[in-house]
């Protein structure tokens, strides 16, 4: 085949690769085990599990019974209720006896900028509709005046829950096992952060998508249980595996996105996502939400008149903006503006200004931060014949993969976030 420059750089023989690959790793470790604690919901008025086989209910003094579902977990004036009934304790757990459970949530509306809300819940955006299928356990912890739901599942099949959610289990089977890997990796790194927190990890984009069970197919468990156990690592220790969807360009350091200097997350040259549906776009937004949203944000802004980026990373993206108001001017951060619009109303800080009227037009390439994996990316790196070892080397840079089994988790030094 006929590979760019950039594309030769990356360790081609895909024998080689796999000669290595099984001379290193060995076959998948059977003695390595790890669960994570995955925030489904929070701050919810209810929750609702279902089985097809009974449960096991464990009350916050550790007592067990066994009941039939459905069951309804709720707020019952200032304590936790189970079927309308005040429970004593603060906490349930729920355990299948032999099918899984699903999980069901308060029907939430779609704001603006993509967050489902009812109330003061906040869920998950791509929660499937009719519950959401899951291996493990479910946690429901009161906690003021709502609930928060979290999942107790084995690491291996939360990432087979992250894969589809991520990617489309279509993409060739070398991308699936570079984003399982990624996957387990920033779960892992999560997980020795997350200290005193209830949880490891949320199950929408602040961390990784995770919809549970939904999405798992044959090509989900193959990619997921052939590279079981494996993580990228730096210095003995899992890295920040950060990834998005589509540089369109160079990837992008990560102490410009981050103000966090890591070796690993370096930019490197990405020609390989013009494929990507996110690739160019364009989009307007109504400068009177531009506006409220980012006094909602702190920001003391009066009536935008301009709008101008004045500084740019080294690969291009917008870094800083110089915004005249009524009240003066704001100088703002290209991130900071996405959060203030919605993340998915901007792709990307690859953009420019087109026009500022009653509406702003952004004009720009890609979608997401570009830090680390690209995953439209390593789609096409691995549709030209490269193994998910090297597209892993390629995009976190200076790393080694090796199976978690035999990496100490504890916090490396200068850890981020």
């Amino acid at each position: 085949m006929a590979l760019s420059p950039v594309a030769s750089s990356l360790p081609t023989p895909i024998w080689f690769s796999i000669l290595v690959c099984a001379l290193l790793y060995g076959q998948p470790a059977t003695i390595y085990a790890e669960s994570m604690r995955v925030l489904l919901a929070q701050d919810i008025p209810h929750v609702e599990v279902r089985s097809d086989s009974d449960i096991v209910l464990i009350g916050s003094n550790g007592d067990a019974r066994k009941v039939r579902t459905p069951i309804l977990v709720s707020v019952v004036g200032t304590a936790m209720g189970i079927n309308g009934k005040r429970i004593v304790g603060d906490r349930i757990e729920v355990r299948p006896l032999r099918a899984g459970l699903s999980v069901t949530f308060p029907q939430a509306l779609t704001s603006g900028n993509g967050t489902k809300t009812i109330g003061p819940a906040r869920l998950s955006d791509t929660t499937p509709s009719g519950g959401m299928p899951i291996s493990g356990g479910v946690r429901i912890v009161l906690r003021g005046k709502g609930l928060s739901a979290i999942n107790l599942v084995d690491l291996e099949e939360y990432v087979k829950g992250v894969v589809p959610s991520e990617v489309s289990s279509s993409w060739h089977p070398e991308m699936l096992k570079v984003q399982a890997v990624a996957a387990r990796t920033y779960a892992l790194y999560n997980k020795m952060l997350s200290g005193a927190r209830e949880y490891d990890v949320m199950s929408t984009t602040q961390d990784q998508v995770y919809r549970g069970r939904a999405g798992v197919d044959s090509r989900v468990e193959y990619a997921v249980d052939h590279t079981r156990g494996l993580v990228v690592t730096h210095r003995n220790a899992p890295i920040y595996a950060a990834f998005s969807s589509t540089a369109a360009g160079p990837t992008e350091d990560a102490i410009n996105v981050w103000a966090k200097d890591l070796p690993y997350l370096k930019g490197v040259e990405c020609p390989f996502d013009l494929s990507s549906p996110y690739y160019q776009w364009r989009v307007s937004v109504k400068i009177d939400h531009l506006e409220n949203n980012l006094r909602q944000q702190g920001f003391m802004v009066g009536t935008v008149v301009t709008m101008t980026p004045v500084a740019y990373s080294r690969a291009g993206r917008v870094t800083k903006l110089r915004i005249l108001h009524s009240r003066g001017e704001l100088i703002l951060r290209g991130e900071d503006l996405r959060k203030a619009v919605g993340y998915t109303v901007i792709p990307s800080t690859q953009f420019e200004v087109e026009s500022v009227g009653t509406d702003i037009v952004f004009v720009g390439y890609g979608a997401g931060h570009a830090v680390g994996l690209c995953q439209w990316g390593a789609k096409e790196l691995a549709e030209l014949g490269y193994p998910f070892m090297s597209i892993l080397h390629y995009y976190y840079p200076g790393t080694e993969l090796r199976n978690a089994a035999l990496v100490p988790l504890s916090p490396p030094p200068n850890s981020f976030p």
